[in-house]
C-alpha cells in the first residue's frame, strides 16, 4: 500500500492521530514516526517549550523526514498544526519537501472531533503510556483548552493559510468522533489505495 510515501495525520491533541496512525501500519508497509518521538526526550533534558526545545524539535523531524525520504521509506508523521498560522503553512510545506523532490507521493489525512471526546481521550492509558509529558493531567487538559485558540481543522466556509499546502496534495477529512481506529484506518487505507 506504501512503497516510498509520507503520510501527514493531522488535527487537535488527542484527537486520535497515534492510535490511528498504528492502525494504519498495522495494515501496511507505513512506519510510525510521532510528533512525540521528538517532543519527549526534548522536553526531558530542555523542559517543554523552551528555545532549545522548539529549535531541535523542527531539526530532528526535517532531518528524520530528509532521510526517510532518501530511504525510500512509507512514513507516516503526526502533528497538531495551526492551520491559520502563515509561518506554520510555510514550515508543513517545507517539511514535506524531501518526499516531494523525490518525487514520492505525499497525502495529508485530517481528523476531527469534538472538545468533549478529546478530553475524555487525553486521560487514555495508551496515550499516556507513550507520552510521559501527558501524563500530569492538570497541565495535559490545560494544554488542550489552550490549544483551542487554534484552528486545527479545515473548515470550506474558511479559507486558510494552510489550503496552499493541502490543495498541493491529496487530503482526506474524518470526523472521528464516534468512529473506532481500526474501522478509521480501514476508509484511510481504501482511499490511499484508490489514490496510488
Amino acid at each position: 500500500m506504501a512503497e516510498g510515501a509520507l503520510m501527514v495525520i493531522f488535527g487537535p491533541p488527542a484527537v486520535g492521530k497515534m492510535t490511528v496512525g498504528r492502525a494504519v501500519c498495522e495494515r501496511s508497509d507505513f512506519k510510525l514516526f510521532l510528533n512525540h518521538h521528538t517532543i519527549e526526550p526534548l522536553a526531558d533534558v530542555f523542559g517543554m517549550g523552551t528555545p532549545p526545545f522548539r529549535a531541535l524539535t523542527g531539526e530532528f523531524r526535517r532531518r528524520v523526514i530528509e532521510e526517510a525520504a532518501a530511504a525510500d521509506v512509507a512514513l507516516i508523521l503526526t502533528m497538531v498544526w495551526n492551520l491559520g498560522g502563515v509561518e506554520d503553512a510555510r514550515w508543513v510545506g517545507e517539511l514535506v519537501a524531501p518526499y516531494a523532490a523525490a518525487h514520492l507521493p505525499i497525502s495529508f489525512v485530517e481528523l476531527a472531533a469534538d472538545f468533549d471526546t478529546r478530553l475524555e481521550r487525553n486521560r487514555g492509558e495508551d496515550r499516556l503510556l507513550a507520552k510521559p509529558s501527558k501524563r500530569n493531567l492538570a497541565w495535559s487538559d490545560a494544554h488542550l483548552h489552550e490549544r483551542e485558540n487554534w484552528l486545527m481543522n479545515t473548515d470550506r466556509a474558511v479559507s486558510l493559510p494552510a489550503d496552499e499546502v493541502l490543495v498541493a496534495h491529496r487530503h482526506l477529512r474524518i470526523d472521528n468522533r464516534h468512529l473506532a481506529p481500526e474501522a478509521a484506518a480501514e476508509q484511510i487505507a481504501t482511499w490511499h489505495a484508490a489514490n496510488h
